[in-house]
């Protein structure tokens, strides 16, 4: 059944969806319970990590060999994409070992390269999904006294030719697709409708006299500053999504005169190569340009190769550590970064970058950037 919760995006209300990992924890909970009581869930239903209430029918579910098998369709909202309309599967079966073991099957991909959420050679299920898989079916074996073993194995059904639609099999993730989701929900990504909405929040902060602004991307940067307190209370957060330049743009026109963009070293080192919008529909050139950075700072041959192959940014961070050049990388990087946001702005206001890493924390600002924190302490 249809999730029926929405969200207005500008002038419109856009049906959220839940992620893949929502499905297969939704249908790991409804093959565990059908293995141990024997009687079959009509409905499926958990509280993902943002708080909605979700609720669906399994469309089948069997027992064969001793394994439970529960099949839940991804309904993606109105931000369809590839993976709108399969079947998450659940094989449950009781195992002699204790606890409760995730691993992914036909159509869920694998890990192939470092830096990635799971270590090398695992199945590329997420640490929010596992953790809401495994929470799903203790509930269930803690309710019909259970103690044992449980094997929880996630497949996807055409999994593998959807995943070539994605960039999975250029990240290291080969075989099939990703069970992902930190909140458990999709909220629909209109791209008109995500600048209306910037340019919403823009527009109330100014005209409740907001002077200074943090700018950031999306919910790693917002984590990033509740941890580090760097906002403090009298600073704006607004999130831009991938909108760099739409929201640097927007925000000059506002009489806002310091203005710090606080992100994930992912999306925030394209910058250094003036890629304003960072959605990787739109450029992928991470690597490349931690790569060309790196080469100025003396990075050889065979480091830069191993940088243009890494999977992600944390994966170019440990490169150079190895290399010894994470420094002068990053100072390079930043500097590039800074001469991009200012030519964007033109002066009407100071601008300045803070980079971070999920896996190292905070990876360095640009000199600006000291400048506007120090002012605001």
């Amino acid at each position: 059944m249809a999730l029926d919760y929405y969200i207005r995006s500008g002038q419109k209300q856009l049906r959220c969806g839940y992620t893949t990992g929502t499905c297969a924890a939704l249908a790991a909970a409804g093959a565990a319970e059908f293995l141990l009581s024997g009687k079959k869930p009509e409905t499926l239903s958990l509280m993902t990590p943002k708080g909605i209430p979700v609720e669906t029918a399994p469309v089948f579910l069997f027992i064969k060999e001793e394994t439970a098998v529960c099949g839940v369709v991804k309904d993606g909202g109105d931000d369809a994409d590839v993976t709108h309309g399969l079947t998450i599967e659940a094989h449950v079966k009781k195992s002699g070992s204790p606890g409760i073991f995730i691993d992914g099957g036909e159509g869920v991909g694998r890990v192939t390269k470092p830096g990635l959420d799971q270590p090398v050679g695992f199945a590329a299920i997420n640490r929010v999904p596992r953790r809401m898989i495994e929470e799903q079916v203790q509930q269930v074996c803690d309710a019909l006294g259970y103690d044992g073993g449980i094997e929880v194995v996630i497949c996807i059904p055409g999994g593998k030719e959807a995943a070539q639609k994605t960039f999975n099999p250029m990240l290291g993730v080969e075989g099939g697709l990703s069970i992902l989701g930190t909140s458990g929900i999709v909220e629909p990504m209109s791209e008109q409708a995500l600048v209306d909405t910037i340019a919403v929040e823009l527009r109330q902060a100014a005209a409740l006299g907001a002077k200074r602004l943090i700018l950031t991307p999306g919910n790693y940067g917002e984590d990033f500053l509740r941890k580090n307190q760097t906002a403090g209370e009298v600073v704006t957060v607004v999130k831009c999504s991938n909108f760099i330049g739409d929201a640097l743009d927007i925000t000059s026109t506002h009489p806002f005169t310091e203005v710090l963009l606080v992100g994930h070293i992912g999306k925030l080192v394209k910058l250094a190569g003036g890629v304003m919008n960072t959605h990787s529909r739109y450029a992928d050139c991470r690597t490349e340009l931690v790569c060309a950075h790196a080469a100025v700072c003396g990075a050889s041959q065979e480091v830069c190769m191993a940088l243009l192959q890494a999977a992600t940014t944390d994966a170019c961070i440990e490169i150079l550590d190895s290399a010894q050049l994470r420094q002068p990388v990053l100072d390079c990087l930043l500097k590039a970064i800074q001469q991009h946001l200012e030519h964007r702005v033109r002066g009407k206001y100071r601008i300045g970058a803070v980079l971070f890493s999920n896996q190292y924390g905070l990876l360095g600002q640009t000199q600006m950037a000291k400048e506007i924190m120090e002012s605001w302490k």
